[in-house]
C-alpha cells in the first residue's frame, strides 16, 4: 500500500509538467542544488532531518489533520504515534532562531483527489502569546466541516486582529450578516450559530441559477447543479462535484 501511494504522489508531481523531459530537467536541477552545498540558500528537509539544526527563518507547511499529525501514524501506533508526531512538531518550531511560519491548506490534492482539510490539532496547541495569526483562505470557520473544529482560539477577544486578507474579511462579513441580534459583537472565528434555508430561487441564492457556468481558482471550470443559500454545489470539469461558497467562484 505504501509503495502504491508513493507512485500516486509521483504521478501528482509529474502532472505539474507538460512533458517528461521537463520533469526530468526539474529533477536534475534539484539534484544539482543538493550537491552544491555552501553559501546562502533555501534548504528543504523533513522534520527528522532537521533535528539538531537551527535557522533564522523556518517554514512549516502542511499542518493539517491527516497530514501532520499523520493519519497513518495514528492508525498504526495510536496514542504513541500521536505523541511522536507532537514531538516532531516541537522539533520543527524550535528549529527557528527568530521566526517560524506555520501554514495549512483548506483543500489539498491527496493521491490524485482534492480533499477538504482541517487545521492540525497542533495549531491549537501553539502558545497564543507568541503567535501572530493570518489567513489567506476564508474557508476556516465557514464550511460545515471547518466549524466542527472547536478551538481555544475562538474565545480570544483579540483573535483575528491580525487577519487582513480578502478571504478573512469575507468570512467576517458572512458571520456579521447572519449572527443573532442578541449576540454580542466581537472579533472571533465564525461558530455557525445560524442556518441558511435551502432554496433553488436564483434571487434568494444571490443571483445564481442551476446550469450556470462558473470558474474557481482551485477547481477550474464547472456548472452549478445545486444551490443552498450562499453555498453552491458545482460539478467541476476536472475536480468533480464540490460544495463551495458563492464568493469563491466567478460567472463565465
Amino acid at each position: 500500500q505504501t509503495r502504491l501511494e508513493n507512485l500516486k504522489e509521483l504521478v501528482n508531481a509529474m502532472a505539474q509538467f507538460d512533458t517528461l523531459e521537463a520533469f526530468l530537467e526539474h529533477v536534475s536541477l534539484v539534484l544539482d542544488l543538493d550537491r552544491n552545498a555552501g553559501g546562502d540558500r533555501v534548504q528543504i528537509m523533513t522534520l527528522h532531518q532537521a533535528k539538531g539544526l537551527e535557522f533564522p527563518l523556518v517554514f512549516l507547511p502542511g499542518w493539517e489533520e491527516g497530514v501532520f499529525p499523520s493519519q497513518r501514524s495514528i492508525d498504526e501506533k495510536g496514542e504513541k504515534g500521536l505523541e511522536e508526531e507532537r514531538r516532531l512538531a516541537y522539533v520543527g518550531v524550535t528549529r527557528a532562531k527568530q521566526d517560524a511560519r506555520i501554514s495549512f491548506a483548506a483543500n489539498r490534492l491527496v493521491y490524485g483527489r482534492w480533499t477538504s482539510q482541517l487545521p492540525s490539532r497542533f495549531v491549537d496547541e501553539l502558545p497564543i502569546d507568541h503567535v501572530e495569526a493570518e489567513s489567506d483562505t476564508g474557508y476556516y470557520g465557514v464550511t460545515p466541516g471547518m466549524k466542527e473544529a472547536k478551538s481555544r482560539w475562538d474565545e480570544m477577544p483579540t483573535f483575528g486582529s491580525g487577519y487582513s486578507s480578502p478571504g478573512w474579511k469575507r468570512a467576517q462579513s458572512f458571520a456579521a450578516a447572519r449572527a443573532p441580534a442578541a449576540r454580542p459583537a466581537r472579533h472571533t472565528l465564525i461558530e455557525g450559530d445560524g442556518r441558511l434555508v435551502a432554496t433553488a430561487d436564483p434571487q434568494a441564492g444571490g443571483g445564481w441559477s442551476k446550469g450556470e457556468r462558473v470558474f474557481h481558482q482551485k477547481f477550474g471550470y464547472g456548472h452549478i447543479i445545486g444551490i443552498e443559500g450562499n453555498k453552491l454545489l458545482v460539478a467541476f470539469d476536472k475536480a468533480g462535484e464540490k460544495k463551495v461558497i458563492d464568493t469563491f467562484v466567478e460567472k463565465t
